[in-house]
């Protein structure tokens, strides 16, 4: 499934605070924690604790905030479908880059074990 002109500016534009109390209620309703939530961002972007929590108190967007990220080097390894996209056909550089934190938290929140989320 292609995303559309429309959908990637929609991400771009989106922000990182806007998202942020969703993932916190995702993974904490399936019994996971935010300090869980903080290790697979960190995994993914870098960001240690202090600038997750800086970032989800801001108005960066995710334009913003992936353009900061020192995304990891086995992000690629992130397969999958998420919101009926398959991530790995998605073209737009951003976009693929959002969905990535949306699978990892959706694995998070579905009980896989973090050597998996994790794929290092």
């Amino acid at each position: 499934m292609k995303t559309t002109p429309e959908h990637d500016e929609r991400m771009a534009k989106m922000t990182f605070a806007s998202v942020y109390p969703h993932y916190i209620t995702k993974v904490e309703s399936k019994g996971r924690t935010k300090e869980e939530l903080h290790q697979v961002i960190e995994w993914l972007t870098g960001f240690n604790d202090e600038k997750i929590n800086e970032l989800a108190e801001s108005d960066v967007t995710f334009e913003t905030f992936f353009s900061e990220a020192n995304l990891n080097k086995n992000s690629h390894l992130i397969k999958g479908t998420i919101c009926g996209y398959r991530i790995e056909e998605i073209t737009n550089p951003l976009t693929q880059k959002v969905r990535y934190l949306d699978k990892l938290v959706d694995e998070l929140a579905n009980g896989r074990k973090m050597e998996k989320i994790l794929r290092d």
